[in-house]
């Protein structure tokens, strides 16, 4: 669910971010990793957009890999030691989480003047396109998350954290599923609040890109992506601190009544995404962050 993917708050989702933006081919879907959206999906590019876009993604590609991907390999160092000393605590979870965070920021900061250039570029028919895109995002997902009662809500929002557990750590024992339970329910409407806040954003992005051609559109579509924090409606503000929390002392608690059987998949796992992120021709010669 995206609430927690984009929080970046627990170790499982803090690694599938990294990697997501890595594997099958190292594409960033339309620059979507840093806006929650895939302009594929909300608008119908030109030809000249798509030929602009695709020589600008070349060049952030090139960028992220060799660049970034060397402190990713550096931060799998760091994952891995935690599980094999038994270190996986909520103070190594928060420093993990932090350099998460911190390596999103970096690759905003890099992609946004491609973002605002290709914003100004749409025509008043691609603009009413986003528009009416964003419209049937948030009908599809009001359907997907809070339509049901809160109690289904909180079940399936359990279900969706087991599915994503799985591939790492494989199939969760009694203690482990209670435990993630425990957190869905402690979430509440933590659904309808993300959604709420989805939609401001969306409405501040549509209402900067009306005037795209205004002296200050750079400096709003900059603030809107890299300074996402600032536009958060009070609600979810408020409730930020608490999912993040509660993401945290999720994994602690799951590692804390883990079998070795499963430490030992996660391990696998870890290696896996690193030979995905070695095998990267575009990674031959450049040297490894400290």
């Amino acid at each position: 669910m995206g609430i927690v993917l984009r929080t970046c708050t627990s170790l499982w989702l803090s690694l599938m971010l990294l990697t997501g933006c890595s594997q099958i081919g190292l594409t960033y879907r339309h620059l979507d990793l840093i806006i929650p959206w895939s302009l594929g999906d909300y608008l119908d590019m030109n030809a000249s957009q798509k030929d602009w876009l695709d020589e600008r993604l070349k060049e952030h590609l090139s960028w992220h890999c060799t660049t970034q991907i060397p402190s990713y390999l550096s931060w799998l160092d760091r994952l891995q030691g935690m599980v094999e000393t038994n270190q996986v605590n909520e103070t190594q979870l928060k420093a993990r989480t932090a350099e998460a965070r911190q390596a999103i920021a970096t690759i905003s900061r890099e992609i946004t003047p491609s973002a605002v250039q290709l914003l100004r570029q749409l025509d008043d028919r691609q603009v009413a396109e986003m528009q009416a895109a964003f419209a049937k995002d948030m009908s599809e997902h009001e359907s997907d998350f809070v339509d049901q009662p809160l109690d289904r809500q909180i079940k399936d929002r359990a279900q969706r954290m087991e599915k994503r557990l799985n591939p790492w750590i494989g199939k969760l024992s009694p203690t482990q599923k209670e435990r993630v339970m425990q957190w869905s329910t402690s979430l509440g409407e933590q659904n309808r609040l993300w959604i709420d806040n989805r939609a401001h954003w969306q409405a501040l992005l549509l209402s900067a890109v009306k005037q795209r051609q205004a002296p200050e559109f750079d400096q709003k579509i900059t603030k809107l992506l890299q300074d996402r924090q600032t536009f958060w409606t009070p609600e979810y503000r408020q409730a930020y601190d608490h999912t993040e929390q509660a993401a945290i002392s999720l994994i602690t608690d799951l590692m804390a009544q883990s079998s070795l059987e499963q430490r030992q998949k996660l391990l696998e796992k870890i290696a896996d995404v690193r030979q995905d992120f070695t095998n990267l021709s575009c990674l031959k010669g450049v040297k490894k962050a400290p």
